[in-house]
């Protein structure tokens, strides 16, 4: 049976009600279950789970959706009495201090008239109109929020650049401005670097080799995926190019994306050339074409990237490594896309094949003939429709991780751990419950721990419990990707 309730004008935060909707899940008698705001997008997320009764099809963008499937009605009766409590907990424990909570933006600014920067994260159908207000108001942007369509997102950095502002996004998980963390960030120490990425991960891993190799950042900024296509044009890299050109602080440039439109790539690299200071580039998978400007270094992977600013080597993983005696396949679970991205790239150099197909969340692992390495994007649209990001929630992962520990065709299983402010308060203790016990034999794993000390899980103490559990730990995304190589060659 379905069973909806709505909540009229009820706001949470969208990680707090996928929380909810997993530990509802999770009773006895419920089959699925899903705590969400009624956007015309979540409606039909709820529809194509079986979730949606006619009393949630009516639910308004500002109400909330809880949804569930039950086996009989004492199970859903129970199942929402918890759900109402969850909801009603966060509520009562808010923090006290309510002197400042404007309830729209121009409230905000009134009460801040000297804000340059707004943050959006609202349902992607209302992020384009937060945002030009925001613009409108002489506020640089920077959109959290996805699924905002791409002509919204070209007009608003067309109109971001006519008033000399910058638009940060959308789908903009990282930045790092003015040593302040947003979003998906790590607590790096400020410093003359200044990074610009349409990678959110990317951005993660670079500055956090940079910091702990002792430099640190000036500004991070993240342009969102699509800014290097030729629909967009590349209009925000190019004004974070210019800001970063006449920032005092920043003395080395880092720009971090997948492959460009070569028509934007050429631009890029024309403006990177007028600056007096040097640039590295990293378009992860593809070389850059005919001659450099003589002040931009292309690097290859994200340690290369590192390596480039550092002005020395990161080092390798040095330690005995596994010869599976049969198992000569890997499978990588990975939740930082661009990671996954770059481990696909180095295998693929290497001569692997990679399978380019992906499972689908409860339906188990590829066809049983597959005899290629296997390397999941688990944040990908795919996999979090209605559910937590795996940088939010790394128990997602579990259940292939399971599939992958009894494969007897896998000799290694590559893995991430991403600390920072906004991800798990323990994905290396998480990781290591779902490993459980590892005395039998089984494929080895393979890690590497995106973070630094300053960061909330203490990157130290994260790094210390996965070399308990046995796992290899490698200084970097390629070098480990380069370790399990060498496990299964």
């Amino acid at each position: 049976m379905i069973r909806n309730e709505i909540r009229k004008g009820f706001y949470l935060d969208s990680v707090a009600l996928m929380r909810a909707a997993q530990t509802i899940a999770a009773l006895p008698g419920i089959e699925e279950a899903g705590i969400m705001i009624g956007t015309p997008a979540n409606k039909e997320i709820l529809r194509e789970a079986r979730l949606l009764d006619e009393a949630g099809a009516h639910a308004g963008p500002g109400d909330l959706v809880i949804a569930l499937r039950a086996r009989d009605p004492a199970a859903a009766a129970a199942a929402m009495t918890e759900a109402r409590r969850l909801l009603d907990q966060p509520r009562r424990s808010e923090v006290s201090d309510t002197s400042w909570l404007p309830r729209s933006l121009r409230a905000a600014v009134q009460q801040m008239p000297g804000a340059n920067f707004a943050l959006i994260s609202v349902p992607g159908e209302f992020a384009a109109a937060e945002a030009r207000k925001g613009l409108r108001r002489g506020l640089n942007v920077m959109i959290f929020s996805d699924n905002v369509p791409l002509a919204q997102e070209v007009a608003l950095k067309r109109e971001a650049r006519e008033r000399g502002l910058l638009v940060m996004g959308p789908d903009c998980g990282t930045a790092i401005i003015a040593g302040v963390p947003l979003a998906f960030a790590n607590s790096v120490p400020r410093g003359d670097v200044g990074i610009i990425g349409a990678s959110g991960t990317g951005i993660q891993e670079v500055s956090c080799l940079i910091g702990n190799g002792g430099r640190g950042i000036s500004h991070a900024i993240g342009t969102g995926g699509r800014d290097l296509s030729m629909d967009v044009g590349g209009i925000s890299t190019l004004t974070a190019i210019d800001l970063l050109d006449n920032d005092q602080a920043t003395k080395h440039v880092v720009l971090i994306s997948k492959p460009p439109a070569p028509e934007v790539a050429k631009q890029v690299l024309a403006r990177a050339q007028k600056s007096s200071k040097p640039f590295t580039v990293c378009f992860i998978g593809r070389k850059l074409d005919g001659t450099l400007p003589t002040n931009v270094r292309f690097a290859g992977t994200l340690a290369e990237v590192a390596e480039a600013v550092l002005g020395r080597g990161l080092g390798t993983y040095q330690g005995a490594l596994p010869k599976p005696a049969s198992a000569r396949l890997i499978r990588g679970l990975f939740c930082g896309g661009t990671l996954c991205s770059e481990a696909q790239l180095i295998l693929q150099r290497s001569g692997m094949e990679v399978a380019s197909n992906a499972p689908i969340p409860g339906t188990g692992l590829l066809d049983a003939n597959c005899d290629a390495h296997i390397l999941i994007d688990l944040g990908d649209d795919r996999f979090t429709r209605g559910r937590p990001h795996p940088m939010i929630e790394p128990a997602t992962r579990d259940g292939l991780l399971r599939e992958a520990l009894v494969d007897e065709t896998v000799g290694v299983v590559m893995v991430d751990v991403i600390l920072g402010w906004g991800s798990h308060p323990d994905p290396a203790g998480q990781l290591v419950r779902a490993l459980g016990d590892r005395s039998r034999a089984g494929p080895a794993i393979v890690a590497s721990v995106i973070g630094t000390e300053a960061d909330p899980q203490v990157r130290s103490s994260q790094v210390r419990k996965l070399k308990d559990a046995g796992i290899i730990l490698a200084p970097s995304n390629a070098n480990a990707t380069e370790i399990a190589l060498r496990c299964v060659l």
